[in-house]
């Protein structure tokens, strides 16, 4: 761009010069006034090409344009222990592998997130979750759309991973059907907890998915199948919530206040109202069970994907969810992705949005979603599926991100809806 730039500077200058008009002033003014004219006609061309380039939120981690029929999914963001942060994406799209053998990226940053560096690319591994665990790096999830359950192992940050050929190696469940998004892995009571959906019968989307917890003692070899507790999945039923239940999915693990693990999941409805589902697992991990009447509660952004993680320090529920705007309010609220808001709650029934974070007025072709998250101090980082202009057309649509985004919310338990971006 600069060097355009320049050249349509040396071209001004040339007519600049040349301009019978401008002889005589150039003869008064000097040298010196001339090199200043100069350098702002330079100036002023090169903000002008910067200006007509979009700027994308946040630090851009990895991009795909839309004319690739490629597109990027489930972002997934670690820690790892000494303090470098490791990130991953999935592939989906008409050109993609997700419906046979799926591919995932693995992106390192050793600058707590300013710049970003692809390590390794792994065949087989699909809307799967990164976490860290007893020194080492796992990724968690099925091996393409709806596929067997996979985990792998990483011991020098993300490079070098495990291969899960067998129930032995990191193949926990191989009939088939298992759907989910990168969601938490909590450790309590000594275990390690996921949430996970299976899709039985195997038709449809979203429908016929059955909500469901895998888990596994802490001291335990992660890769054996063995190990690992799974509990039932449960249906759910369209007659729920007033009869309007499209389906629940990309449940979270979460420990509510009384010390009871739950799955919280998203669900996807017509009505504006957006809620989430709150399903109850038993203390051995084997038994899911959900009440209908008392299940459901408003949850801003719910009929999204979205990340529940608690805070210690408050002792606070927080989450980064795609709302809905008043003015975008619509029959299909799992469609607005345009707004990301910070969201909080004491109790995990009753929700606000504290701040919004990112915007864009255009709902069609923006979005920020399945956003992964981590507390980092007194800041919140985060990796985002973005739909974002591009200068090439921009995203196919809001579903269909261009961009893995990296993005730091400063001091966010002092954030309120003053701080919102425009």
């Amino acid at each position: 761009m600069l060097s355009a730039c320049s050249s349509e500077a040396r071209a001004l200058e040339v007519a600049f010069v040349k301009a019978p008009a401008h002889q005589k002033l150039l003869q008064c003014l000097g040298s010196l006034a001339l090199v200043f004219l100069l350098n702002q006609v330079n100036a002023r061309i090169y903000f002008l090409h910067a200006a007509e380039q979009p700027v994308v939120p946040g630090v851009v981690i990895d991009y795909r344009p839309a004319a690739s029929d490629i597109y990027i999914g489930s972002p997934s963001l670690a820690v790892l222990p000494n303090g470098d942060y490791v990130a991953s994406h999935d592939e989906f799209g008409p050109k993609s592998t997700e419906h046979s053998r799926a591919v995932s990226h693995i992106f390192h940053s050793h600058d707590r997130g300013a710049s970003w560096k692809k390590i390794s690319t792994i065949d087989g591994a699909f809307w799967s979750t990164l976490f860290t665990h007893r020194g080492a790096l796992y990724l968690l999830g099925p091996d393409k759309h709806h596929g067997n359950v996979l985990i792998r192992r990483s011991t020098d940050g993300g490079v070098a991973w495990t291969s899960p050929t067998n129930t032995a190696t990191g193949l926990l469940r191989g009939d088939g059907q298992y759907h989910c998004a990168p969601v938490p892995v909590i450790e309590h009571a000594r275990r390690l907890w996921r949430a996970m959906e299976w899709r039985q019968p195997p038709l449809a989307w979203g429908i016929n998915y059955r909500a469901g917890m895998l888990s596994v003692p802490v001291d335990a070899d992660l890769l054996h199948a063995t190990n690992w507790t799974c509990s039932n999945f449960l249906p759910s039923d369209r007659a729920w919530n007033g009869g309007d239940m499209g389906a629940w999915l990309e449940g979270n693990a979460v420990l509510t206040p009384a010390g009871e693990v739950v799955d919280m999941l998203r669900v996807q409805t017509r009505s504006p109202e957006e809620k989430a589902a709150i399903v109850h697992i038993s203390r051995d991990g084997k038994t899911a069970s959900f009440n209908p009447t008392t299940g459901f509660i408003k949850f801003p952004g719910g009929a999204k994907k979205f990340t529940i993680r608690l805070d210690p320090k408050t002792k606070r529920y927080w989450t980064l969810a795609s709302i809905v705007l008043d003015r975008h309010r619509a029959d299909n609220p799992g469609g607005i992705r345009n707004t990301l808001a910070l969201t909080s709650s004491p109790d995990l029934l009753n929700w606000e949005v504290r701040c919004l974070l990112l915007h864009h007025p255009d709902v069609a072709k923006h979005g920020f979603q399945y956003v992964d998250w981590l507390l980092d101090g007194d800041d919140i980082i985060a990796a985002c599926r973005t739909a974002f202009d591009d200068g090439q057309g921009g995203a196919h649509n809001y579903h269909d991100a261009n961009f893995l985004t990296f993005h730091r919310f400063a001091n966010f338990r002092h954030l309120t809806l003053a701080d919102s971006v425009p």
